[in-house]
């Protein structure tokens, strides 16, 4: 992937310097319409919003992007053990030298993006959507495409060239808005002696196009290079997981919960598709119709990538050159997708392999069970089982301290840490564990709630909420069956 590689960074730096060009002279245009002998002004105050978003893009961008929808950390395997173990598969696979960070965006509807500024600080954040609805082999595509955006080095450019859309559409903003709210009033005074009326006139209209058309050149430029990359990114995840058809499937499943009944997009369900600049970043666009093309379409056609996906299988394999022969299939033997020197160095054999084997384990309910429980804990919700069986789960926002069982009616007490009275404790605070599986309980003094997953080992550990020293106490040895007397 060398060449592809050296490719996207061409393109990459070519686009970014584009769209300084055109935020620099939207600056210039800005500030002539309001005086002519201020547009240098407008340049200077144009390249220090550059300056800025930049350096804000470069030093923490990713973080912005994830932040701002609402995307949550996965710090342990223990949390989600399926995803964290299929993006380990996909480090390995792909080649790349630290596992990236994983991220979980509450949204019932599935997709996944990949950020981050290198290929060591990558970042895969997928929807509770995802993990509910796919299978091992169609999580693993997913994940294997985001992977394939970071080793081709699309994360830094994606998140630099949102940013500086960002920019160019904020400048215009407010100078439309300036315009509008002054009615060019400021641009009229300034008008005099030195100044004829018409040249005045002229460079204000010049200001309003300019205004107008800069954010659509800036797009236009974002999404021609956004589409190729999707390809690239294809095409790595066949080779990844050796498995088209999981990244076929996964398409087909998430594109559709992108279109309703009347043709337009579902109903929001999360946050994950409220920024338009973060949007062409999914796997499939949810602000793009299934199957649309055209100048503003981010990605190409979904249905076109499936078929693409699904030829593979016909032309030899899940290397780079099967995937160009069935690219050439679908567009025509003059299109190319793939690069020359990529080709050569992908033509050693490389078989697709069987889908993975069907757990009986593995059912949707499962799946979504897991996810609603690992949205739970993050929600910091206190979960635990009635004497009868039945599922208990508290919000944070109640703070009774006993509550009823839907089904017996019974009372049961919220688990709560223990005040430690000895005069030198170790620890301020202990609670008893009841299971080896994952637990949770209420600090007494500042409400906090405290998530016990099965791999914790610490005898101690301190409160998030008021740092006070809790001691674990490990769960009862499960008492064996008793034996069948001898006849």
């Amino acid at each position: 992937m060398w060449e592809a590689i050296e490719s996207n960074k061409r393109r990459s730096w070519a686009l970014i310097a584009v769209m300084a060009i055109v935020l620099l002279g939207l600056g210039a245009a800005i500030g002539a319409a309001v005086d002519p002998d201020a547009w240098w002004i407008g340049t200077g105050c144009a390249a220090v919003l550059f300056a800025v978003m930049f350096a804000t893009a470069w030093i923490g961008g990713d973080k912005i992007l994830l932040r701002g929808v609402g995307a949550r950390r996965i710090h342990s395997k223990a949390e989600i053990p399926r995803l964290w173990n299929v993006v380990e598969e996909m480090t390995i696979a792909a080649g790349v030298p630290s596992m990236p960070e994983i991220w979980l965006i509450e949204d019932k509807r599935p997709n996944a993006f990949a950020t981050g500024k290198s290929v060591e600080t990558g970042a895969v954040a997928v929807t509770s959507g995802l993990l509910a609805r796919m299978n091992r082999d169609e999580l693993q595509g997913v994940v294997a495409h985001e992977m394939g955006h970071i080793v081709n080095r699309d994360i830094r450019f994606m998140t630099l060239a949102g940013i500086m859309v960002g920019s160019i559409v904020l400048l215009s903003e407010v100078f439309l808005r300036y315009m509008w709210f002054s009615g060019g009033g400021h641009a009229r005074r300034r008008t005099g002696k030195n100044v004829d009326g018409r040249l005045q006139a002229i460079l204000m209209i010049a200001g309003i196009l300019a205004a107008l058309l800069a954010p659509v050149l800036a797009r236009l430029l974002y999404f021609a290079c956004s589409r190729r990359r999707e390809y690239l990114a294809d095409a790595s995840a066949a080779r990844f997981t050796r498995y088209p058809e999981g990244l076929a499937s996964a398409l087909e499943k998430i594109s559709g919960r992108y279109v309703a009944k009347s043709g337009r997009h579902g109903a929001k369900s999360g946050r994950g598709d409220s920024s338009r600049v973060l949007a062409p970043m999914y796997i499939i666009n949810p602000l793009q119709a299934h199957g649309s093309t055209g100048p503003f379409s981010t990605h190409p056609p979904t249905q076109k990538r499936i078929e693409i996906l699904r030829n593979m299988a016909g032309a030899g394999g899940a290397h780079f050159a099967a995937y160009e022969s069935a690219f050439q299939r679908v567009f025509g033997k003059d299109e190319h997708c793939i690069g020359e020197v990529t080709l050569a160095e992908g033509r050693r054999p490389l078989e697709i392999r069987d889908p993975a084997p069907k757990s009986e384990a593995e059912t949707q309910t499962d799946r979504l069970r897991e996810v609603t429980d690992l949205l739970d804990r993050m929600g910091e919700f206190v979960a635990f089982h009635c004497a009868c069986g039945v599922g208990i789960k508290v919000p944070p926002g109640l703070h009774a301290s006993k509550v009823a069982c839907p089904r017996c009616g019974r009372e049961q007490g919220v688990p709560t840490a223990s005040v430690v009275t000895a005069e030198q404790p170790e620890a301020e605070l202990k609670y008893q564990r009841k299971t080896p599986g994952w637990e949770s309980f209420r600090c007494p003094h500042c409400d906090k709630t405290t998530h016990l997953s099965p791999a914790l080992e610490a005898p101690r550990i301190r409160c998030s909420g008021c740092r006070r020293t809790i001691e674990i106490l490990p769960a009862p040895p499960e008492e064996a069956p008793a034996e069948a007397p001898n006849p």
